[in-house]
């Protein structure tokens, strides 16, 4: 029995999350999989209700699962970073799920503007809790410039020789990104096992290197004894080559692993490839703990409830979530059943120019699923 904490959030989250409930129940069904789902009205209504993000008791029943099954999390209600921070980073960080893994694979029948009828198949590694989201930074104001600047470089041990005098009126902001070797090794060493188990003969490293030159030497370094470690072949780009090659020529790329901040980025540029946020998934990974997967897209409120939304990345994320417990057949399967119905181009969401509604899909799904 696998214990799956299931958070359907805000906006589409619990619409997209219904679909991918239901499928799962019919694959599990069929391969004797025992999932033991509980869920967590974590989101908008429970902090307007309650005040409460996130609580301590509520952390410590997550512990006890194996993984867990998260819709989206954002509402206008709320002032931004509240429930992102709150939730999502704290999850995050909470379970050091320091693999943001993001599969981009273009499926037959999608309309993608970028990629037309290009082959995509690529899977990124986005390391997931350092870089420039650890929340190192401040604002030194006026009148005290050159003392936060000292406090500043006693405290971080950075060398700011960058000779900044604020006027009057000035303000500074600033933002601090850490690499740690620990940190780049494991991420790295995870993506390079995945190529190997991809049978991938080249890894593509993203980074800024020739400007950012102390955090991805290091990442570089790491990459390197990777590379020599696994015996696979690496290449380093600059993001925005990639940005560029994944426009021009996408079918170059198969593993990409790429620090946190980059992969944020270019994960959004590879969901438009694959025709739109709604047929992205992703899952944020501790191999030995807590993992969560989601769908890439937001909470989009301005269609919740209208039954609009694409269900296709939840599916998509619920069967990567097999995956990594270790039943990659089951997780196949669904993959084949998505792609069956997208295949013949007139299964479509509102998101794609279609008319079918979430339910719909969902159901195309689910009926193919148990047709094959």
């Amino acid at each position: 029995m696998h214990k799956i904490g299931v958070i359907p959030g805000d906006g589409i989250g619990p619409e997209v999350v219904r679909e991918a409930r239901k499928v799962l129940d019919v694959i599990c069904e069929r391969k004797g999989i025992q999932l033991d789902f509980e869920e967590f009205p974590l989101g908008a209504a429970h902090y307007l209700k309650t005040g409460e993000v996130l609580s301590d008791e509520t952390i410590s029943r997550l512990e006890e699962k194996e993984s867990i099954l998260l819709g989206a999390m954002g509402d206008p209600r709320v002032s931004p970073g509240v429930l992102e921070k709150g939730v999502l980073l704290r999850l995050r960080f909470h379970f050091d799920q320091y693999v943001n893994l993001r599969p981009v694979k273009l499926f037959q029948g999608v309309p993608a503007a970028l990629a037309g009828d290009r082959k995509i198949d690529m899977h990124f590694i986005r390391e997931n809790t350092e870089d420039f989201y650890v929340g190192l930074g401040s604002r030194v104001r006026t009148g005290s410039s050159r003392e936060q600047l000292k406090l500043i470089r006693e405290t971080y041990e950075v060398k700011f020789d960058i000779g900044i005098d604020l006027k009057d009126t000035d303000e500074l902001a600033y933002q601090i990104g850490i690499i740690t070797r620990q940190g780049a090794r494991r991420v790295i060493d995870y993506a390079f096992d995945l190529a190997k188990k991809k049978g991938a003969d080249l890894v593509t490293s993203v980074d800024k290197a020739n400007v950012l030159t102390e955090v991805y030497g290091l990442w570089r370094e790491e990459v390197e004894k990777a590379s020599s470690s696994y015996g696979i072949e690496k290449e380093f780009q600059y993001v925005d080559a990639v940005a560029l090659h994944m426009v021009r020529n996408p079918e170059r790329f198969k593993v990409l692993v790429t620090p946190n901040l980059f992969g944020d980025i270019l994960t959004d540029l590879g969901a438009a490839l694959q025709g739109g946020l709604g047929f992205a998934p992703s899952g944020n990974i501790n191999p030995s703990g807590v993992s969560m997967f989601e769908p890439v897209h937001g909470s989009a409120p301005d269609i919740a409830g209208k039954g609009l939304a694409n269900p296709v990345g939840a599916i998509l994320s619920s069967a990567l979530m097999l995956d990594t417990l270790g039943y990659k057949d089951a997780a196949h399967e669904m993959e084949s059943a998505v792609m069956s119905v997208l295949s013949d181009g007139k299964h479509r969401t509102a998101d794609v120019g279609g008319k079918m509604s979430t339910t719909a899909m969902g159901d195309a799904v689910l009926n193919a699923l148990k047709s094959q």
